[in-house]
């Protein structure tokens, strides 16, 4: 579905990310792990187009997507959900979620989103400052997924939240792989938590791609856990 060849970007004159290649496969989630300042973020942005490519391809498709506006990016059917959840506060969990499907036609149901978050169904007529750090999380995500993506790119869904719910995100995001084919590329800093849902990943330091396999080999090499992984 997507395939990275040779990517390099970074922030003015200088790179964070050199000559990165790897493929998201359809109804895949893919982690990209590594310790902080490894490029992580920086990688999703560079996918979604909110930091340029220097060089390299980003082919969703066999489509370019460095040539392409974030506007037409999300009707293909790429998602981001960035770091710090990015909830628009002011605005009720209803009016976010609809903001979320405002280029999909037709527009989407959300009584599918409100039953994969039960929580938010309870409190869609409240605005997102009223919800906890678990439930705005819920809400990053099921915005995302009312635009009806086929790639969701997830940065660090566990930041900050108790391992119950961290649990349940990682839980959904493997129903949603199993049940629509939903691809995700998942950025994580939990490791053992990311891997127990990823079928491949990728390990990053100082932006370069030092790893790359099914999930269940990188777990099982001690010394490539204790260099990059910290466990």
């Amino acid at each position: 579905m997507m395939e990275v060849e040779g990517l390099t970007a970074g922030y003015g004159a200088a790179p964070v990310l050199h000559e990165i290649s790897f493929q998201v496969p359809a109804g895949k989630i893919v982690a990209v792990l590594g310790a902080n300042g490894a490029g992580k973020t920086t990688l999703l942005r560079t996918l979604s187009g909110l930091v340029p490519a220097t060089a390299g391809r980003i082919l969703f498709d066999g489509v370019d997507l460095r040539k392409e506006s974030v506007e037409r990016m999300v009707r293909r059917g790429v998602a981001h959900v960035p770091e710090g959840r990015g909830v628009i506060t002011e605005l009720t969990v209803d009016e976010n979620l609809r903001l979320g499907g405002l280029w999909r036609k037709p527009r989407p149901a959300l009584d599918e989103i409100y039953e994969l978050f039960p929580p938010l169904a309870q409190r869609r007529d409240r605005p997102g400052s009223e919800l906890s750090g678990g439930e705005r999380q819920m809400l990053a995500i099921g915005r995302a997924l009312a635009a009806g993506p086929r790639l969701l790119l997830l940065d660090e869904p566990s930041l900050g939240l108790a391992p119950r719910v961290t649990a349940q995100i990682m839980s959904l995001l493997r129903d949603l792989r199993d049940r629509t084919g939903l691809a995700v590329l998942l950025v994580e800093q939990n490791v053992r938590s990311a891997m127990s849902v990823a079928d491949e990943a990728l390990v990053l330091a100082l932006g370069r791609v030092v790893a790359r396999g099914p999930s269940a080999d990188l777990r099982d090499d001690a010394e490539l856990r204790h260099a990059y992984l910290g466990f």
